[in-house]
């Protein structure tokens, strides 16, 4: 008999570091001897998360133009498809940022329908601080409205253990205080400090991951129309540019100025990012830039540290703003950093909407 899968899916809001998240379960999990897929979910095309994933060497499957819960047949149809040359023993997953009702949509199904194939990992939820805390603390000032953070809240009511990540950037005081919080709401769900950038509470972690017992068990009690409300809220863009430039300029430099300049102009209309992301590709090398909130500072995640004079270059952006908008913003902020560098873009694709209202390939009201 085959032994099952193990089916790892991380969920959490925009912008709370599931990708690197991923990334460091698969490193670790690989460097252990297992084979390791992953599957990354998106409303669209032209996924930096994919892209990053895949710059890093591992086996990566997309899910693009819903999400998995929308989408339940091409995620199995996804998971296969990693197995083809070689069966791997653990899948990790990343749900879309903005997406909940997973355990009802997307781990009940696999538990009910395809348990001969799959065995299921506690499902974790990542907290990300900023926004987590101000919404958790009802501050006024959340950075989202009621609808946006209902998501978010969601999320973490049906996790089986909530990590509380860049617990490197907080001081003992503020993760006092997000434990706190996550305590007030949720007292009976375990709870794990962690940092997907520096691997700090990672082996408590991967130990977490490892119980067997019947996991995903948390239907929730949901408003669709909320929750369809507060996915609208969010304009969303994917864009892929090709740059070049008669002379070598560095990619690092072109990264961090075009989410810099994003974020300016996006401040300027008073419109809250969930996550702003831009990668560059360049004969095998690859650099990283990101936003997470409209009050955080623009940071180079994974510097390429190259010198180059054609790249391609793929934004996504989440940000509480009309779509058509959005895009205005982005290509004129591609467009002056590249001018700055003296460098010519050419807009190759561009998608730029809100999210639909989800409507569930299966949801199971009850945990079997």
């Amino acid at each position: 008999m085959t032994d099952r899968i193990r089916y790892i899916m991380i969920g959490g809001f925009l912008g709370a570091g599931k990708t690197t998240t991923l990334g460091r379960l698969a490193k670790t999990y690989i460097a252990r001897g297992k084979r390791v897929g992953i599957v990354t979910n998106d409303q669209a095309t032209d996924l930096v998360d994919t892209r990053t994933l895949r710059a890093q060497g591992f086996d990566v499957g997309e899910v693009a133009g819903a999400c998995f819960c929308c989408n339940f047949n091409e995620l199995l149809e996804t998971m296969s498809k990693l197995g083809e040359d070689e069966r791997p023993d653990i899948i990790l997953s990343e749900p879309v940022g903005s997406c909940t009702d997973l355990v009802a949509t997307v781990i009940q199904p696999l538990k009910r329908l395809y348990d001969a194939e799959f065995t299921i990992a506690p499902y974790c939820v990542i907290l990300k601080p900023g926004h987590g805390r101000r919404i958790l603390a009802n501050e006024k000032r959340a950075g989202f409205s009621p609808r946006a953070a209902y998501i978010l809240k969601k999320q973490l009511e049906e996790a089986d253990g909530i990590l509380i990540n860049r617990i490197d950037e907080l001081s003992d005081e503020q993760a006092a205080e997000l434990a706190g919080l996550i305590h007030e709401t949720h007292p009976d769900t375990p709870q794990l400090r962690i940092s997907a950038r520096d691997g700090t509470g990672f082996d408590a972690l991967l130990e977490f991951l490892e119980q067997d017992g019947d996991f995903g068990r948390k239907v929730l009690d949901i408003d669709y129309d909320i929750y369809a409300d507060g996915e609208a809220e969010l304009g969303w863009l994917n864009s892929s540019i090709h740059i070049r430039d008669d002379e070598t300029f560095a990619l690092d430099d072109l990264l961090f100025s075009v989410i810099g300049k994003l974020q300016v102009s996006l401040d300027e209309i008073e419109a809250e990012t969930a996550h702003l992301k831009a990668i560059g590709l360049w004969e095998g090398f690859y650099g990283v830039a990101n936003l997470i909130s409209r009050d955080s500072d623009p940071e180079l995640s994974l510097p390429s540290n190259c010198e180059v004079d054609d790249v391609e270059l793929i934004v996504n952006a989440r940000v509480a703003v009309d779509p058509e908008q959005l895009e205005t913003l982005v290509q004129s902020a591609v467009k002056e950093a590249c001018e700055q560098l003296g460098a010519e873009a050419e807009f190759r694709q561009t998608q730029s909407f809100r999210p639909g209202r989800p409507v569930p390939t299966h949801r199971f009201d009850d945990a079997g």
